[in-house]
């Protein structure tokens, strides 16, 4: 009697563990995870426009929200296509395979989301023609994917494909981006066959063409944007034959369609309405799994290169940015609860100063052209080795990349090619440092600037020399441009970004303690308890996840 009363308690104590253990609660999320990636973001910015931000947009996220101060790019090149796949993935283009917006792949030069095995969704151009593929490791989105056995749903959007591809990663549900000749968002069938009905209904609301028939005009009286120099073509690229604001769009658009939209504030304000139409059509963070939106403001960094980092436009964009993050917040705390959704906001890298503006300042800086120092090493390079044919075949994202195919038909000594080549670079005084791409862990060159460009080096996709550019130098995109800027380099002024934490789980405050970008992905991971992307090589920010 008294063992089967042991062996009937057993039982009912089994049953109890079992029960308890499936009926345990989820693991503790916020409802939605939501990533901004604010394209060509100084961080000073948030410092020389605050006194002009409102309290809803980014003094709210420096109130609210914890601020990672110091926050740096931890490799090179510093450019969009990297810079996406690094905050997403925590890793760097050595091992996520993102070399640059363009690279080299097989000796073939391809665009980071190319991908011909697919067709468009919504458009028959070919910029429907897109993928992930090229990422060689897992973002948070997958990873999110992976930790809910694929409930949670993954979406991203933004006017540049590379920048709503690549956050979004393998997995995602879907991957949004601006068709320059429909006006309208797309996809690709990597991802689905047809668009779904509420983007339909978006995409025939033809925001682009409403907002650009406003013309762009100043949010408030020109002579208030004292942050700014005066509004001429000094240190920009006119966008109309009217080189100062107001710019008219509306005829703009007849003239060049759709893309117009990419270089004025106005980009933003639709990739932002496409968000909210994305959260209301998708249901998202409405579910019983944690969600997951990547949102990338891909005009600040059109307007930037157009117009510099000093010009009223630049300014003005930012302003309206300010309004628009706001109202998307708004909605946020409306449609999701504030204290319901973790978002972050960081950019994928920053820019320099305008060259001349800094010559007139009295402060080093300049352009080069890097088609006219490629020509030039050719004739050094045929005078050595007498091949009649150019050794070098481009130079790209501060790269050298040799023609190895004719070379091994040539049977030319590459490592004399290249000594030869690193030789005469030396002579131009805007290269600081040239180092054989196969050798940096014992080039000569300062050790966090060795570090970074041993995290850029790709061994199938980058290039054989790398080019360390002096303070205030970048490459310009043909002989006589002048105005607008570029990015590109280790320098503070393209490297340091912005990062905030806010929502979900996070105290207020700030840290001036280095952080890299690829801290991003560890941290936000940590913070939702799942795995980190199987590339990253980030860690959590303590203060962020304590």
């Amino acid at each position: 009697m008294k063992k089967s009363f042991i062996t009937l308690l057993l039982c009912l104590c089994c049953s109890f563990v079992i029960k308890a253990q499936t009926n345990s609660p989820h693991v503790e999320r916020p409802r939605l995870v939501i990533g901004i990636v604010v394209d060509q973001m100084r961080w000073d910015y948030l410092y020389r426009f605050y006194p002009r931000f409102g309290e809803g947009g980014f003094r709210r996220l420096m109130n609210e929200g914890f601020s990672c101060d110091n926050t740096h790019l931890n490799y090179i090149p510093t450019v969009t296509a990297i810079g996406h796949s690094s905050i997403y993935t925590g890793s760097v283009p050595s091992i996520h395979g993102i070399a640059g917006n363009n690279f080299y792949k097989n000796d073939t030069l391809v665009y980071c989301t190319d991908d011909p095995t697919v067709t468009g969704v919504g458009s028959n151009s070919p910029a429907g023609k897109m993928s992930p593929r090229n990422l060689l490791v897992t973002t948070i989105g997958d990873e999110l994917k992976l930790a809910t056995n694929f409930r949670s749903r993954v979406i991203g959007v933004a006017l540049k494909d590379r920048a709503s591809i690549l956050p979004a990663g393998h997995t995602p549900d879907a991957a949004y981006w601006f068709d320059d000749e429909t006006g309208r968002f797309i996809t690709s069938t990597y991802y689905r066959e047809s668009l779904p009905q509420w983007l339909n209904d978006f995409n025939q609301r033809d925001l682009a063409r409403q907002y650009l028939l406003q013309d762009w005009d100043t949010l408030y009286p020109i002579e208030t944007y004292t942050a700014s120099t005066a509004d001429s073509t000094a240190y920009e690229l006119p966008l109309a034959d009217t080189p100062i604001l107001p710019v008219p769009t509306s005829h703009l658009f007849e003239q060049k369609g759709y893309s117009v939209i990419r270089t004025t504030p106005y980009g933003n304000s639709l990739t932002l309405e496409l968000a909210k139409a994305v959260l209301k059509g998708e249901q998202l963070g409405q579910g019983s799994e944690t969600d997951m939106l990547t949102v990338s403001l891909s005009s600040t960094d059109y307007v930037g290169h157009q117009f510099g980092t000093y010009a009223i436009e630049t300014e003005d964009t930012y302003l309206r940015l300010d309004r628009d993050l706001a109202d998307f917040f708004r909605t946020l705390d409306e449609t999701i609860g504030k204290n319901n959704y973790l978002l972050f906001l960081t950019a994928d890298h920053a820019a320099a100063h305008n060259f001349r503006l800094m010559q007139d300042c009295g402060i080093p800086a300049g352009g080069w052209y890097a088609g006219t120092v490629k020509d030039s090493l050719n004739a050094v390079l045929d005078k050595q080795f007498g091949s009649g044919h150019p050794l070098v075949k481009d130079i790209l994202n501060y790269q050298v990349f040799f023609d190895h195919a004719y070379i091994c038909q040539a049977n030319i000594d590459l490592r004399a090619a290249k000594a030869c080549a690193i030789d005469f670079l030396k002579s131009y005084p805007q290269f600081a440092y040239v180092a054989d791409m196969e050798d940096l862990s014992n080039a000569t060159l300062p050790a966090d600037v060795r570090e970074r460009a041993i995290n850029g080096y790709n061994r199938l996709r980058s290039g054989d020399i790398q080019l360390i550019m002096q303070p205030g130098w970048y490459n310009i995109d043909r002989p006589d441009k002048t105005g607008g800027t570029d990015h590109g380099v280790w320098n503070p002024y393209d490297a340091h970004i912005p990062l905030f934490f806010m929502g979900w789980h996070i105290e207020s405050g700030n840290t001036f303690h280095p952080v890299h970008m690829t801290d991003i992905a560890a941290t936000v991971c940590a913070l939702l308890r799942i795995q980190m992307p199987n590339g990253c090589i980030g860690t959590p920010v303590e203060t962020v996840v304590e």
